[in-house]
């Protein structure tokens, strides 16, 4: 175990591990989750969010997963796809929510509704998250959907600390029927920005998206795309692109505190994630000052820059401020 690992039950910040939002091979996933079971996060979320033709891990296999990681210690919670496009995945998704082992993370509108219709039948189901990419942008927006079973709410990751914090504020937080709606903040990561009906990775191998070759399965980090003086702009992943940088708030733990925030996710990467686990849990439970542990991060091998522009209000590719 890492030495700055140290145990967040009783801390002051909850650490969540978010989906993973990229294709690794199956035996390089059951070795992350392997090592995020021995890590300070105390909450992992578990799904394919992205696109089900990643097929390497069937439901059966992510509820196997999710009980060992249980068995662990860690709260789980399991994922919804973003953009339901087929019967199938419609299927998919219904039985994600129909199991009442572990909470549900809903990833749009239609498992909001299978989540509402099963809660209403029995209130002693585990209570939901609202993920990032359900469009929540106002105090009655989730007034309005916390009371159909929410116990956390996921801010879409471009809206400001502040604006989050006027949403859902400490003092007054919106509530489900199981309490307070927590917020969970979006705080290490690729940003997710888009979700399209074409696989824009397959388009880029010049193949059809129903023959891509499970291209994206090559690229551990997506395919970055970069401007035409060669910065790194965006990164392709099957039908998502996301922010070539990383999106990063080790900087505003001040503010992050004053928002009355308590929960913070971080977004899996292929380079040194167990240390940036570590990192965020010791700024924001153990006392390392944000400096020390930016500068730590800047050694690790992290596949873009850290940018934060989306916290303070400004344009998301703006570089980290220190």
């Amino acid at each position: 175990m890492n030495e700055m690992t140290t145990t967040t039950r009783d801390a002051a910040f909850g650490l969540t591990v978010g989906p993973l939002q990229y294709w690794w091979p199956r035996p390089r996933t059951m070795a992350f989750y392997a090592d995020v079971a021995e890590s300070a996060a105390d909450s992992v979320v578990l799904g394919e969010l992205v696109c089900s033709r990643r097929h390497e891990f069937k439901t059966e296999d992510w509820l196997a997963l999710a009980r060992d990681l249980a068995a662990a210690g860690k709260r789980v919670v399991l994922a919804t796809q973003a953009l339901v496009m087929s019967e199938a995945e419609l299927r998919t998704l219904r039985r994600v929510c129909e199991q009442g082992e572990f909470a549900v993370e809903a990833g749009d509108a239609s498992a909001l509704a299978v989540l509402a219709r099963l809660h209403a039948g029995d209130a002693a189901r585990p209570a939901f998250t609202i993920g990032p990419h359900v469009n929540v942008y106002s105090r009655a927006a989730l007034a309005e959907l916390a009371p159909l079973g929410a116990a956390v709410w996921v801010p879409p990751l471009e809206l400001s600390i502040d604006a989050a914090a006027r949403i859902n504020p400490a003092d007054d937080p919106v509530r489900g029927p199981a309490g307070p709606v927590a917020t969970e903040l979006f705080a290490f990561g690729r940003m997710p920005l888009a979700f399209s009906a074409r696989c824009f990775t397959a388009r880029h191998h010049r193949l059809k998206k129903d023959e891509c070759d499970f291209r994206c399965a090559d690229d551990a980090d997506g395919l970055l795309l970069s401007t035409g003086d060669g910065r790194p702009f965006l990164v392709l992943n099957g039908v998502q692109t996301q922010s070539a940088a990383l999106h990063c708030v080790l900087g505003a733990r001040d503010e992050i505190v004053a928002a009355g925030i308590r929960r913070l996710r971080l977004s899996p990467c292929s380079g040194d994630f167990l240390r940036v686990i570590a990192l965020h849990d010791a700024v924001f439970n153990g006392g390392m000052p944000a400096s020390d542990a930016l500068a730590a991060m800047a050694a690790l091998q992290l596949p873009g820059e850290l940018v934060d522009g989306y916290a303070r209000r400004r344009a998301g590719m703006e570089a980290l401020t220190t």
